[in-house]
């Protein structure tokens, strides 16, 4: 199927000025765009192939060689040069000509208006990335937490609205290369002719300079500030990881895309409680007649305290399990438990009646030590709770 005259598509004349060819591309644009044509793939068409047509006929050099050899020129508009015809990003076309559609457009950020395309800029220095550390403690990991805080950074110019012009009248389209941002040549090779692209260097890229800088960010778009940012950190968050805020970071030169905001989290130690993957671990320090009589007693757990109650000769080493009590995974449903672990206290310093008292008990044929079957090693025991 032969191509369509770019000038049919725009509804020009041959001698039409670059103003007129522009209104007619933002007209037809504007009647084919995607937003006001979803699930209608004919106008997805009609828009890439007005997209094509204004990518040639905006620009003189690819004008001229238009005008000349047609659609079979040295280069192939739609085919080796240009916009590879109907095979075209859909992101390229607002990326290069999103600007031309102003701040009116009824598509607002669709477009971005006044420039702003949605992959951002094309010139510009994107913004840089900030790094914080975040402290969060087991119960915070245990719950997920909103925190909030002041960053120093690079934010947007106020004054100017990040395009680092004085004012509206202080932005033009670069005449070098058009507003495109690159510049085109012609060379000549052995192959015959072959056309290259480089960026402008006029306006490095950006398609606009500025005739008078802004006298609050020297032209930059952005000056040196603070922001306070909220951060939803979710349960399960484990030192170590980092998480990604995109677009926080410092804001990119005259409207450029802004930089990430990483951040690091770090645990604070719990006064009690020490972590162990998902569960956390508790060491009970019981007397020698409370291991001996049994008896209740009271643990510390993430979100408060729980009650276990000790048998009858409960021996050092004993492992209690409280279901649920420790921490959530990032990737998964679930918790980890609390996992106590008794130690049986030994005095150091005894009185000479408290020794006269043991040294009866040490004879009785209870004190002596006779663990049956059921009395596991301590890494037995580990092994079964962490297997």
């Amino acid at each position: 199927m032969s191509k369509r005259d770019y000038y049919e598509i725009l509804g020009v004349t041959k001698n039409a000025s670059a103003d007129e060819i522009k209104k007619s591309y933002r007209k037809v644009a504007m009647q084919y765009h995607p937003d006001k044509n979803p699930d209608n793939k004919e106008a997805e068409e009609k828009f890439k192939e007005a997209a094509e047509a204004y990518e040639v006929l905006s620009d003189a050099q690819k004008r001229a060689q238009y005008d000349q050899f047609g659609h079979n020129g040295p280069q192939g508009f739609g085919g080796g040069g240009g916009w590879q015809g109907g095979g075209m990003d859909m992101n390229d076309i607002f990326r290069n000509f999103g600007d031309i559609f102003g701040d009116e457009s009824p598509f607002g950020s669709f477009f971005g208006g006044g420039g702003q395309s949605r992959g951002g800029r094309r010139g510009g220095a994107r913004g840089g990335n900030i790094r914080v550390k975040v402290k969060l403690s087991l119960q915070e990991i245990a719950e997920g937490v909103k925190k909030t805080v002041k960053i120093k950074k690079q934010v947007s110019c106020q004054h100017c609205g990040g395009n680092g012009a004085k004012d509206k009248s202080s932005v033009a389209t670069c005449k070098t290369c058009n507003g495109r941002g690159v510049t085109m040549r012609l060379v000549n090779s052995p192959f015959g002719q072959m056309q290259t692209q480089t960026t402008c260097p006029s306006c490095h890229g950006e398609g606009q300079t500025i005739t008078s800088k802004c006298s609050h960010c020297h032209g930059e778009g952005r000056m040196y500030g603070e922001e306070t940012i909220t951060m939803d950190i979710p349960a399960g968050a484990t030192e170590g990881i980092q998480l990604s805020m995109s677009g926080k970071g410092n804001a990119g030169e005259r409207g450029a895309a802004a930089g990430d905001l990483i951040i690091n989290i770090e645990e604070e130690a719990h006064e009690f409680l020490e972590r162990d993957g998902q569960h956390v671990i508790y060491d009970l320090h019981i007397n020698f007649v409370d291991a001996c009589l049994g008896t209740t007693v009271e643990v510390p757990t993430i979100d408060g305290k729980a009650k276990i109650k000790l048998a009858e000769g409960t021996q050092a080493g004993k492992i209690f399990r409280l279901k649920g009590k420790g921490l959530p995974s990032l990737q998964s449903y679930g918790k980890g438990d609390q996992l106590v672990y008794v130690n049986v206290w030994t005095p150091k310093h005894l009185s000479a009646e408290e020794k006269k008292i043991l040294e009866k008990l040490r004879e009785s044929p209870n004190f002596a030590p006779s663990p049956d079957k059921n009395d596991q090693s301590f890494f037995s025991k580990m092994k079964d709770f962490f297997s």
